[in-house]
């Protein structure tokens, strides 16, 4: 029997439900929206808030895909004012036993910001209706942000090269495993605070870092090093009776996609190079397929247009029914506050949300 996270997908797909990943516009009208992120009580009441102004169930929170990053990063001992730009290299990475000891020893509740993300969740869960949902960058993802330039290493490995015959493999690996290791806990820790679905970005895995053409040839690249860790995670969650939601804005092959669904996800996110309608033919019914407006560029009237927002929607709503499948209209990704572009992007998410189709 499906759960009931998936039951209450596929009712709002039944229903033409439309929602953006958007909570970031309403935490930015607060004028102390940076400090918001670090107490989980503001932070939960933004999400309700987001959630009513979008008339949804759903308790979306925030794709900071920065959140991780950081917090390995400074129990590491790495200065903040580093983080962003720093990598790992053959050089800097520690030896595995001290990887090991880290691992072990890291501790998601001693991090700020991913405190205050959990306990938004539980706030949501104690304050209202709506569906607690966690969010985290995969280790796929996480660990092309930890190198200078992944995607030589892994065009190497999908080559055949082994971490044994190659050093700079042997480092892809091992940060795979140590960026795997950080998000099995986070998740959890998501999951204790009351996520009963877990969204699970991984906009990397896409034909930019992994090659079409090694796939083509019988490389397992994209299983080994994309569906694997993921498959530890969707473990986890299943173990704890929790749905996952992947989220994957990068741009796909056919193939690439095909493989994301083994992942049985209860809904497939996907960015606006894909055409849902066609991805129908690939997607399992029993996965809702949610997206995917052009978002990313709202800011902007030059690139996406009010008029072209409502025909886009159209068109999306009613190529997905001709299809007939499940399908919540929704953005491609987050929908960030852009310094001058707000209301711009407002009357665009509006339009996403209220325009009607004939």
């Amino acid at each position: 029997m499906p759960s009931q996270v998936r039951m209450l997908l596929h009712e709002l797909a039944a229903r033409g439900h439309r929602v953006p990943i958007g909570t970031d516009l309403i935490l930015r009208e607060k004028p102390d929206s940076e400090e918001i992120l670090y107490h989980a009580d503001r932070l939960g009441a933004v999400i309700i808030e987001a959630a009513g102004k979008y008339k949804t169930p759903l308790g979306l929170p925030l794709m900071d895909l920065t959140v991780e990053k950081q917090a390995m990063l400074t129990a590491l001992g790495i200065p903040p004012s580093e983080a962003q730009t720093f990598h790992f290299s053959v050089d800097s990475l520690p030896e595995p036993g001290a990887l090991a000891e880290f691992l072990a020893g890291f501790r998601p509740e001693t991090d700020q910001r991913m405190t205050a993300q959990a306990h938004a969740i539980r706030y949501v869960a104690a304050n209202s209706d709506l569906l607690p949902v966690g969010m985290a960058i995969g280790p796929f993802s996480l660990m092309t942000k930890l190198l200078a330039e992944p995607i030589t290493p892994v065009y190497t490995a999908g080559t055949g090269a082994t971490a044994a015959e190659d050093e700079e493999v042997a480092l892809l690996e091992a940060v795979l495993d140590l960026s795997l290791g950080i998000l099995l806990k986070y998740v959890a820790f998501q999951i204790e605070h009351g996520a009963r679905a877990m969204i699970i970005c991984e906009p990397a895995a896409n034909r930019v870092f992994l090659s079409p053409k090694q796939m083509e040839k019988g490389s397992d690249i994209f299983d080994r090093y994309v569906l694997r860790p993921n498959r530890q995670l969707r473990s986890l969650m299943a173990a704890r009776g929790v749905e996952l939601i992947l989220h994957d804005c990068g741009e796909l092959t056919d193939e690439m996609l095909r493989q994301l669904v083994t992942l049985e996800p209860a809904m497939l996110s996907l960015g606006s190079s894909r055409l849902l309608w066609e991805d129908a033919a690939i997607v399992p019914r029993e996965i809702v397929l949610f997206g995917n407006l052009p978002t990313k560029k709202f800011y902007s009237d030059d690139l996406v247009t009010v008029a072209d927002v409502e025909r886009m929607v159209c068109e999306l709503e009613s190529r997905m029914r001709s299809v007939g499948h499940p399908f919540i209209l929704g953005s491609e990704c987050d929908v960030l506050s852009v310094a001058g572009a707000e209301a711009i992007i407002r009357a665009k998410v509006d339009t996403m949300l209220t325009c009607r189709c004939h």
